[in-house]
């Protein structure tokens, strides 16, 4: 059999796999909200992997590599600055949503969340938060459609868009059909493939190369890849770069308190408490990502000049990871591996693809639907958003003009702009107003949108910095303007309340934590699964401004 027939069997064999993951998602969603986020009964493991899973994407073994090989180690500092960002997205963020999202009327999507921490009754809040979902991560789709395409240019020497079209409908299968469940196991699969993909290559490229021990100067004197007189400073890690450089690469770490495909993991978990076991596992399997895609561009330079062997992406050389893939190992096995550039992909584009019809269906047909969809219809819609949404993004990607990095760094930024301030203001300040929030997601999307098309300011600074600032003043400055609703307060005491008991009884429930904390006449009741409203649960909340009555958490 040929080189390409053993790879095809490989990834046939991952296609099948992902696939029937898929179905058992299938199997276990019965109700809207099991499609939309799992019923809130994800276990910790799968949420820390999940999330780190649907955040690399193809850059991870495709951007990341193909950047520090060509910049050198200058481009680690965005390395240094995700890591921070995941931990403390974690640390801070991942226990109180988990709390904050079920106690202000169960919401099961950001758009949901910020309308119901802020009691705005304009509905303009949770609209305009949708249509930022849409719009950015029609850009972030787009770039793991371009990765699915460059995949099979590199692997099979295959033709661009009949790659991107392969993987593009293998992941909208089984997101359409499995949603949440089969998103989230498919991400575990997929990390752990990434994971032990990332270690095992540059481990094996360390052993086919003539001088192991020359890789740390190797880069630095002799010629490879982009550089044919060498790159002195290759491991100078503020060589070529400023200090507005430095700041912006570290801002990506601010990004992570943004990303609805990520936090939407949290918001999941069976319990606050859990935040702290989902953290281990996502920190332990996002450093070890890290350290692989370091090491395949450090020893890639010493491969790829060493041996002779060519870098099929000439340009941003983005391929080096594949191209060592392919040469190392026999067919079978290197398609295997490579399947993991695969995961990568298709499991952001996966979760990306679900929050982006979520939006659609939760936050734009259910606000304008005169009447109450059915449990059949939300679900048929929000099956069908997700194919919709990725003839988008293929349209879009037909043509690629941007490197993958450059376009996931325009939608990170975005994200990170319009919603990391508000969150992070959700979450640990009560002053916070619907007409605050507006003013500083409109502020940090418009900035992005600006900034990072105008070469001007692009060269100054990463879009993420300006963006941030200015979306926290303007949200600042008019909540100081205006005035919370009534029952924002004490809504936002309860989940607190939640949050604390929960991190000191980890083996407490949801529930419990709630009932363990409750004032006199506040009860939380578990409703009926299965009763058609979607809901996890009651409270009653009794005099408490606009929280009187029956609201479901």
């Amino acid at each position: 059999m040929t080189d390409n027939t053993w790879i095809i069997i490989a990834v046939i064999l991952y296609f099948v796999v992902m696939l029937a993951i898929g179905y058992y998602g299938w199997r276990k969603t019965s109700e809207y909200d099991d499609y939309v986020i799992g019923g809130r009964n994800l276990p910790p493991f799968v949420a820390g992997i999940s999330a780190g899973a649907s955040d690399m994407s193809g850059w991870l073994l495709m951007g990341l590599p193909g950047a520090l090989f060509v910049a050198g180690m200058s481009e680690i500092w965005i390395v240094i600055g995700l890591f921070i960002g995941t931990w403390a997205n974690w640390q801070w963020i991942a226990p109180r949503l988990r709390a904050y999202s079920e106690v202000a009327n169960n919401s099961i999507t950001l758009p949901s969340f910020f309308e119901n921490r802020t009691h705005d009754s304009s509905r303009a809040l949770r609209v305009i938060a949708a249509l930022i979902i849409i719009f950015f991560f029609t850009f972030y789709v787009s770039s793991g459609m371009v990765a699915g395409g460059r995949y099979f240019e590199s692997t099979f020497q295959g033709d661009y868009l009949t790659g991107m079209l392969i993987v593009g409908a293998i992941t909208v299968v089984y997101t359409f059909i499995g949603g949440f469940f089969a998103v989230s196991y498919t991400d575990v699969a997929q990390g752990l493939l990434m994971f032990a993909a990332l270690l095992i290559v540059p481990i094996m490229a360390l052993f086919a190369i003539d001088n192991p021990g020359d890789i740390f100067s190797y880069p630095v004197d002799n010629a490879y890849g982009p550089h044919p007189d060498g790159n002195p400073d290759f491991f100078n890690i503020i060589a070529g770069t400023t200090a507005a450089g430095i700041i912006g690469n570290l801002a990506w770490g601010l990004g992570y308190m943004g990303q609805p495909h990520i936090i939407t993991r949290f918001m999941a978990l069976r319990s606050p408490s859990e935040a702290k076991s989902g953290r281990n596992s996502g920190l332990i399997w996002v450093g070890f990502c890290y350290i692989g895609a370091i090491f395949t561009a450090i020893i890639g330079a010493s491969f790829f000049g060493q041996t002779q062997h060519s870098v099929v992406d000439r340009e941003g050389f983005e391929t080096i990871f594949l191209d060592m893939t392919r040469i190392l190992f026999h067919p079978l096995f290197a398609g295997l591996v490579l399947t993991a550039v695969l995961a990568a992909i298709m499991s952001t584009m996966s979760s990306q693809l679900l929050v982006t019809s979520s939006a659609l269906v939760e936050d734009l047909f259910k606000v304008f639907s005169k009447k109450e969809p059915s449990q059949r219809m939300l679900l048929i819609s929000s099956r069908g958003m997700v194919i919709v949404v990725a003839i988008i993004a293929i349209i879009m990607a037909a043509n690629p003009s941007d490197t993958i990095l450059n376009l996931v760094g325009f939608a990170w930024a975005g994200f990170g702009s319009a919603f990391g301030p508000i969150i992070i203001a959700s979450l640990f300040w009560r002053r916070l107003t619907s007409q605050g929030a507006m003013a500083g997601m409109i502020t940090g999307a418009v900035t992005v949108l600006v900034w990072g098309n105008v070469d001007a300011l692009s060269g100054l600074i990463y879009e993420m910095v300006p963006g941030f600032i200015l979306a926290t003043i303007a949200m600042v400055a008019v909540s100081l303007m205006t005035q919370p609703k009534p029952g924002v307060d004490t809504e936002f005491d309860r989940h607190l309340a939640v949050t604390d008991y929960s991190m000191e009884h980890p083996d407490a429930t949801f529930e419990e934590a709630f009932n363990a904390t409750a004032t006199p006449g506040e009860e939380l009741h578990v409703s009926n699964k299965g009763s058609g409203n979607g809901s996890t649960a009651q409270k009653n909340l009794a005099g408490e401004g606009n929280l009187g009555g029956s609201r479901e958490v």
